[in-house]
């Protein structure tokens, strides 16, 4: 078999010319790294229910101290990687995702942990308490949040407080209402409202959604009828049953 010199130069030619056409138009499409700087960092942080800790001025300090801010310098030297490991290493950051653009743009994507309640123990303790529970560093902070008072040990803020904290500023009736929640010796609640000038009871941390209703409901059609100063004390501890305590009186039931 004599082989065609001329058709296999040919189609040696085409495929090495097409080789070329195609890392030339790559090359031509993507930006050069090495002289393409960084012009612009974009912070988005996850809403939340509640405002968190972080800002964008924040989050350009924390790369600033380690020395990752990027802003001009070379795209091909920016460690991704190392600046998601760097702000996830923080305790105001629960996640963070970082990547870079062809135009010269680093975006940051960042869940920072949310505070949900204050802590102030009679041990002493003085804490914020996030979403998931744990304890967080206390910094200053302008939200509103409510404040836990009294006998609280971190597991019970964990296991018991964290849980209410997170229903109440996912309901917004609650959000506006409930001030304070303090906690007895025996572990039982009571509730301190910003209407009003009774405490409520909830007696111990369970089924307390189902408490919340029914005291949401005594708040709708009871108290908005006989007023709500006229009770020092609101009990829904126990089940399909409101007792309610008249200012200098005798206890009433509902």
């Amino acid at each position: 078999m004599t082989l065609n010199w001329k058709k296999l130069t040919i189609v040696t030619l085409d495929i090495v010319i097409g080789g070329y056409l195609v890392l030339a138009m790559t090359a031509f499409n993507k930006p050069d790294e090495q002289s393409n700087l960084c012009t612009e960092v974009k912070v988005n942080i996850a809403d939340e229910v509640v405002d968190g800790f972080l800002t964008n001025d924040k989050v350009k300090q924390l790369l600033t101290q380690a020395r990752l801010y990027p802003i001009g310098k070379p795209m091909a030297s920016i460690n991704t990687r190392k600046i998601e490991e760097t702000l996830q290493g923080n305790e105001l950051i629960e996640k963070a995702e970082c990547y870079k653009t062809q135009v010269g743009h680093l975006c940051l994507n960042i869940k920072q942990r949310i505070p949900v309640m204050r802590v102030m123990a009679e041990n002493g303790d003085d804490y914020f308490v996030d979403s998931h529970g744990e304890a967080m560093p206390r910094i200053d902070y302008t939200c509103n949040l409510i404040v836990a008072t009294g006998s609280i040990s971190k597991k019970y803020a964990r296991t018991k407080l964290a849980p209410l904290a997170n229903d109440v500023l996912t309901d917004d009736f609650w959000k506006n209402q409930i001030e304070q929640i303090n906690v007895l010796a025996d572990g039982s609640v009571e509730i301190v409202p910003r209407v009003g000038e009774h405490i409520a009871y909830l007696g111990q941390p369970t089924a307390l959604r189902n408490k919340l209703e029914r005291l949401r409901k005594f708040y709708k059609y009871g108290l908005s009828e006989a007023g709500w100063n006229k009770y020092e004390r609101v009990s829904v501890e126990f089940d399909n049953q409101i007792i309610c305590k008249k200012r200098k009186s005798t206890p009433s039931k509902r």
